[in-house]
């Protein structure tokens, strides 16, 4: 379990920044070279190399060589583990909801049985 946290969180750390989450939405469009991918930067190309890199670290690209270009391909398989952490906590979350609207209905009810019976004592 722990292994598969630690994997979540390089996962999740890779996509806290702004622009490898960019390179991740544009790569899920199909593979790109590191030169395609920095592209609409403006930042180096080693820059860009080390933001793939990271991505790599954490599972969610890796690289193959095509004769002379070496695409960047984006490994969805990850996201299956990150699709499965966050439905967990949504439907755990979903479930307070329920309670929640359940209490908030029983809630309404009596006070709603309260104003009824203050209705009829002035009415009587």
């Amino acid at each position: 379990m722990v292994e598969h946290e630690d994997r979540l969180s390089r996962v999740f750390s890779a996509l806290a920044d702004p622009t490898r989450r960019d390179m991740v939405a544009r790569l899920a469009a199909g593979d790109a070279t590191v030169s395609e991918l920095a592209a609409p930067y403006d930042v180096s190309l080693q820059a860009v190399s080390k933001h793939i890199q990271v991505l790599e670290e954490a599972g969610l690209v890796s690289r193959s060589r095509d004769a002379q270009r070496r695409p960047v391909h984006l490994d969805a398989e990850v996201f299956d583990l990150m699709t499965k952490w966050i439905e967990r906590y949504r439907q755990q979350a979903e479930e307070r909801y329920q309670r929640l609207d359940a209490l908030l209905d029983r809630m309404q009810g009596r006070e709603q049985d309260l104003t009824d019976r203050r209705n009829e004592g002035a009415a009587g």
